[in-house]
């Protein structure tokens, strides 16, 4: 008979490179109604090396990846044991981690996160389960968005659930299906151009919205043929580097009004994702502190009401998911549903490794 009570911690680290995130959290489940509590919960920041590395990564040939895979996995099972340690945190039944994506490419079969390598269990010093999109893209899906499960069992009082990180992406029930998708990049591109201005990122969308809209651009963003696409659909960080960034880059418009174009232009796409021009949202992510780019998301959609939470939710929203997906697949019970990535069927997935 399946545990009624989980503790564990959940990793995840996200494109838009703001460093890893770790969640300690209880479960507790009685009759399939799930509740939680974060308790510890930190950010480690990458190192300025590492930074550098992941961002590149996207070009590294085999060899390369390998090491980096390598590598990363040390990486990771020591900033773990090291928040373990630091928290005194004991009993815990697992750790469950994302790792990080460095490649993404579901329509030839292939999807990369490092970080999940068997050792990273004997580093951490805990049993581990982590690798949860590989399965998936085998089965024929896109191996993202993962995180609806979780929206539909935690969060299931909002219509809607949209996180702003490196990229956007959307969940919500119809007709009985719990549907997803990612919509469009977020910090990864915002990031960038606040990055070439001097700054690590746009503190409150105040750069952005001191700039001007350059129409042509926003039109020609908003063409895209990605946008026209059905869902299931998912995003990697090579539709930035190979498309995105070339197609802004070709329009003589300054870096401050190319980032206050992008931040309309997410906003008109998010708007365009939902079906439902009302109800609720929760907001989540690091792009939910950009006040700008939530103003303008209010302009389009002024029959939502938009609901940003508490910090913890806000900022680890995503390592509790981890942390739920690795709970069940301990429970063998479904971590990942068709209906949002377009796999053959739900499935339990992820890898095991024992300490």
């Amino acid at each position: 008979m399946p545990k009624e009570s989980y503790n564990v911690i959940g990793v995840m680290s996200g494109t838009s490179l703001d460093g890893i995130d770790l969640a300690h959290v209880v479960f507790e489940v009685s009759d399939g109604n799930w509740t939680f509590d974060i308790e510890e919960s930190q950010t480690i920041s990458y190192s300025d090396a590492w930074l550098q590395k992941l961002k590149i990564a996207v070009n590294f040939h085999k060899d390369e990846l390998e090491k980096l895979n390598s590598d990363y996995t040390i990486l990771l099972g020591e900033t773990i044991r090291g928040f373990i340690e630091k928290h005194g945190i004991g009993n815990l039944d697992a750790v469950c981690s994302h790792g990080h994506t460095i490649l993404h490419q579901p329509h030839n079969g292939f999807t990369l996160q490092i970080g999940n390598l068997p050792k990273i269990a004997k580093i951490a010093g805990q049993k581990v389960i982590c690798d949860f999109r590989v399965e998936d893209v085998a089965l024929g899906g896109q191996g993202a968005p993962l995180v609806p499960i979780g929206d539909r069992i935690l969060f299931s009082d909002y219509d809607y659930c949209l996180n702003l990180g490196g990229f956007s992406n959307v969940s919500f029930e119809n007709h009985g299906l719990r549907l997803a998708f990612d919509i469009s990049p977020v910090n990864t591109v915002l990031n960038f151009y606040a990055n070439r201005l001097g700054f690590e990122y746009d503190d409150k969308g105040k750069l952005a919205e001191s700039g001007k809209i350059d129409h042509e651009l926003l039109s020609s963003l908003n063409n895209l043929a990605y946008y026209r696409q059905s869902f299931p659909k998912s995003l990697g960080f090579e539709f930035v580097k190979n498309t995105v960034l070339p197609l802004i880059e070709s329009f003589d418009v300054s870096d401050i009004d190319k980032l206050r174009t992008f931040t309309e232009h997410i906003a008109v796409q998010i708007a365009s994702a939902l079906p439902k021009k009302s109800g609720k949202l929760l907001a989540t992510g690091g792009g939910a502190y950009n006040r700008f780019l939530i103003s303008r998301m209010q302009e389009q959609l002024p029959q939502i009401k938009i609901e940003i939470p508490e910090k913890k939710i806000l900022e680890f929203k995503e390592a509790l998911i981890f942390a739920l997906l690795g709970v069940l697949k301990m429970r063998n019970e479904t971590n990942v549903l068709a209906s949002v990535t377009g796999a053959k069927r739900d499935h339990s997935s992820g890898k095991s490794y024992e300490n």
